[in-house]
């Protein structure tokens, strides 16, 4: 019995993952569609265009189709019980370790070497100078893919894989965390990342704690794009001017926050 409960959890995170593969590309052929009449441009030129706010625009749609379709069938079930209990303490501390981890996972990047394709650099730079791009990467993509792999994905697997299992079914929904971004760089971060939001899903039941996590990630992201866009072909060791102990003191300061906030995080989130 239990294995055959294994198989349909498995099953049941194929079909989330495809629902949601599928519900971008849909996203993506309307907007195409939408765009390619609002200029009266072809269809297939639309579709190559490579407009950063046409892209974004396609995300937001996507993100927004995604939520409908999961809570609408109860995949990711919503409520308002974790707010009722006003975890104002957890949410400053997981807005803390947030930041926290921004730079320590960019040193880890570097350090491992991963860069993301040229193409899909081109495009990211493209959507980030859009207002539509914040929307779309800064709160869309936080809700919707907390909603998705950590309220249906990890979810599904902590009914089969629970008790001491947990750290299994939270590795599992990191590693399908990872493998959707379709690339090494963004897959390691988001492997990584999936493991620190999905035992912030585990120990708190709920996915605000990782949309605020996601949020703060993506929010300074698209703020240190725009402010200093020099940045963004850069490393690390550029945000400090060249000055290697000014950035390992970086480091350390970020740990400084990290650390506390992932202790605090222990302490005050109760295994749901």
């Amino acid at each position: 019995m239990e294995n055959k409960n294994v198989w349909t959890s498995v099953l049941y995170v194929i079909l989330f993952v495809s629902v949601f593969f599928l519900l971008q590309a849909l996203a993506e052929l309307l907007g195409a569609a939408c765009y390619a009449i609002a200029t009266g441009g072809s269809f297939s030129a639309a579709l190559g265009s490579g407009s950063g706010e046409l892209t974004a625009i396609t995300i937001v749609v996507g993100s927004l189709l995604s939520i409908a379709l999961f809570v609408r069938m109860g995949w990711a079930p919503v409520s308002r019980n974790y707010l009722k209990s006003r975890p104002w303490a957890v949410i400053v501390w997981t807005m803390l370790l947030g930041l926290g981890c921004i730079l320590p996972m960019e040193f880890i990047g570097e350090k491992l070497q991963l860069m993301m394709p040229d193409e899909l650099q081109q495009l990211f730079e493209v959507v980030m100078k859009t207002p539509w791009g914040y929307i779309a990467l800064g709160i869309m993509a936080p809700v919707t893919e907390e909603l998705i792999f950590r309220g249906a994905v990890l979810r599904t697997l902590l009914g089969v894989l629970g008790g001491n299992r947990h750290w299994v079914a939270i590795a599992i929904s990191a590693l399908v965390f990872g493998l959707v971004h379709l690339n090494l760089a963004q897959g390691a971060h988001a492997f990584l990342a999936g493991l620190m939001l999905g035992w912030l899903y585990y120990r708190s039941g709920s996915i605000i704690p990782g949309i605020i996590v996601h949020w703060v990630n993506n929010t300074v992201a698209y703020v240190m794009f725009n402010l200093m866009p020099e940045m963004n072909d850069g490393k690390l060791i550029d945000l400090f001017h060249g000055n290697e102990r000014m950035m390992y003191g970086g480091l350390f300061f970020s740990l400084c926050i990290f650390v506390p906030a992932l202790y605090q995080l222990a302490v005050r989130l109760r295994r749901a």
